[in-house]
């Protein structure tokens, strides 16, 4: 810095005399390029078809959430605002445009008594069925972990790794059945791959999934949710799924997180259990039991203690005003929505602008399907200065959200649900 002073050039005027140097040289181009590379790519130069104000957590497997401020707009998320999660890439299939059901094998072997290959385009031939639902990634959310206790690996979620979809397809017993596909009594598990390819680098196996497939419907709900529900959809709001949401033909399980509804459906497999998939065992867990943020052994888990990410939690987010957000003195509406898994109602949705020493009941419009989300609004005298309001849902069950989401940590920021807690200021 000294010499620089002495000499009476600084840093930026060095830079400025390269700038010009190249320019003169026509290296220019290539500054801008290499300018550009440097750039965080927009939602639409990574997705085909996405809204370039989606944020983009990743662009190599197209990763990316929904701002708050869209997201609330449409009572049914439109495709180029819905987010994406995606482990693997379908090639050619970062485009929100389809992929034809024609020519699109599918099979369903395993424990059967009589397996069955079939093309796709079988599907629309079938008796359809749709669901409105709740699609959100299991790490939605991660990001608080990290703002309330400690960080947990992977994408830092906000509120917007989630969306409202409406699926069309035939139910899975509906195939079965037309194929005269039999499930050995002994199989207990559905177990799904897709038809997009592992990473090139790393070693790790390609992704599939296992869901609970009960044979005794009177007894084992947790099974029988997916045995009565689950559909392969060929159709997301009411046009033919896109691309990169999994289609042509995509899993689609009502009330379980978005990693489970498995996409670019190529196999289906029934087992006696779980898949020994590295996807299953190591990822996508949560622990049986309360660890400390941070000392939770990962390369020790297993089927034995740990749980996988099925049923979606009780939740409640705000919607407006949103966190920050400065409002006027005097009455001010709050607004959101609230979901679990669709087992039960959602009766409660708790608001307190006194962190948590009283708390006041919201007004709640249930959706039309037990798996969507009902909206919730409250209007609430405010002072001026800034307040934090905290927001719980309470189901029938008496499944509420934790004051402090920190008591679920777990290392990889699964199943985020604890109080929605935004900060406003009053003026």
């Amino acid at each position: 810095m000294k010499e620089q002073q002495a000499n009476g050039i600084t840093r930026r005027d060095l830079f400025k005399r390269a700038g010009a140097a190249s320019a003169a040289l026509g290296f220019f181009p290539v500054v801008t390029r290499f300018a550009r590379a440097q750039a965080a790519p927009k939602a639409n130069e990574v997705v085909i078809g996405k809204d370039p104000r989606l944020i983009v957590h990743n662009s190599k497997t197209g990763v990316m959430e929904t701002p708050l401020d869209i997201l609330r707009e449409y009572e049914v998320t439109p495709k180029q605002f819905l987010y994406i999660r995606n482990n693997q890439v379908l090639e050619g299939g970062k485009t929100n445009e389809p992929i034809p059901l024609e020519g699109w094998p599918v099979e369903i072997v395993g424990m059967v008594l009589r397996p069955a290959h079939f093309d796709a385009s079988v599907l629309k031939d079938l008796p359809q069925h749709e669901v409105k639902m709740v699609l959100q990634c299991s790490g939605n959310g991660r990001s608080f972990f990290a703002k309330y206790g400690a960080k947990a690996k992977g994408t830092q979620w906000g509120h917007g790794g989630m969306g409202q979809t409406v699926w069309k397809g035939p139910k899975l017993v509906d195939v079965l059945a037309h194929f005269k596909v039999e499930p050995h009594e002994a199989a207990q598990f559905l177990t799904v791959n897709g038809r997009d390819l592992p990473p090139k680098t790393g070693g790790r196996p390609d992704f599939e999934h296992s869901l609970p497939w009960s044979n005794d419907p009177e007894t084992d709900w947790i099974g029988r949710d997916v045995m009565e529900n689950a559909i392969l959809a060929i159709e997301m709001n009411g046009e033919p799924i896109p691309a990169v949401h999994g289609g042509p033909v995509r899993l689609i399980v009502p009330g379980y997180y978005g990693t489970m509804n498995v996409k670019w459906v190529g196999q289906i497999r029934f087992e006696a259990r779980e898949s020994y998939n590295y996807n299953q065992v190591f990822r996508y867990r949560v622990p049986l039991y309360p660890v400390e943020p941070g000392q939770y052994d990962k390369k020790k888990q297993g089927f034995e203690n740990s749980r996988p990410n099925w049923h979606q939690k009780v939740k409640a987010v705000v919607f407006a005003p949103l966190d920050g957000e400065q409002v006027k003195a005097g009455t001010v509406k709050f607004w959101g929505v609230a979901w679990n898994d669709g087992v039960q109602p959602i009766e409660q949705v708790l608001v307190s602008k006194d962190q948590g020493k009283t708390w006041v009941s919201a007004k709640i419009t249930a959706p039309d399907s037990p798996y969507a989300w009902y909206k919730w609004e409250i209007y609430l005298p405010m002072s001026a200065g800034e307040h934090e309001v905290w927001v719980r849902a309470i189901d029938r069950w008496g499944r509420a959200q934790p004051l402090d989401g920190v008591v679920d940590w777990n290392p990889s920021g699964y199943e985020w649900n604890g109080a929605d807690k935004i900060k406003v200021k009053v003026s």
